[in-house]
């Protein structure tokens, strides 16, 4: 009995001093935990748009579309995209690449062979390319859950984008990923579109290394 006494005082002593020992991170150490994690994305920017880029790779152009995935159908009608891929088309001319308006795509590609590069169909896709003369093709598949915080009695949507770019034979050059949840109720298509704003910067840079890189390599 007193043995057992004096192992529950010796666990009430540890889990006090634990509880001394712990304290929340100040004001101050939080300014400098996000400091220094800014510091590292801008670094890890800063090397991947260091990429040596030949200049002939920058005279090829990149066709940019969008398609979402929801319920598991993939809707690939570019026309409720426009702001997704201007934006993700502004980043790439920023870096000196070339890149299509929404309007020169719906112009020479029908619908059927917008649906061909998300449905990997290499013929059709192929055959798309040619008539625009596009040398690569960046993809970018959204899909999104709504759901509700299980904190507070908000709707959240979870989205999630998936980016892909591939040579016009389908050959794959680069892939990356972004997710993010959003409070942002039912307006799916707002936050799909602040994520895209939010993340393209990270999302280009790491694209922008590889098709320097890899598109580089065998071209």
């Amino acid at each position: 009995m007193l043995r057992s006494i004096g192992l529950i005082c010796g666990l009430l002593l540890a889990c006090h001093s634990n509880a001394q020992g712990f304290k929340f991170p100040s004001e101050q150490e939080e300014q400098q935990r996000a400091q220094a994690e800014e510091k590292a994305r801008e670094d890890k920017l800063r090397a991947l748009l260091a990429t040596p880029c030949r200049s002939n790779l920058k005279q090829k152009k990149i066709m940019v579309l969008i398609a979402e995935r929801r319920n598991g159908l993939l809707m690939t009608r570019q026309s409720g995209y426009g702001a997704h891929v201007e934006a993700i088309n502004h980043g790439l001319r920023k870096l000196g690449l070339k890149t299509y308006t929404q309007e020169q795509i719906r112009q020479q590609i029908a619908q059927a062979e917008v649906d061909a590069y998300f449905k990997n169909d290499p013929d059709a896709a192929l055959s798309a390319s040619k008539r625009l003369a596009a040398s690569y093709v960046l993809r970018g598949v959204i899909e999104t859950e709504a759901n509700q915080n299980p904190i507070i009695p908000v709707n959240q949507i979870n989205v999630d984008m998936q980016f892909t770019l591939s040579g016009a034979d389908g050959r794959t050059i680069a892939e990356t990923s972004k997710s993010n949840a959003s409070g942002a109720g039912a307006n799916v298509h707002g936050a799909t579109l602040e994520l895209v704003k939010e993340s393209g910067e990270e999302v280009i840079a790491e694209l922008y290394s590889s098709y320097c890189k890899k598109a580089g390599a065998t071209r």
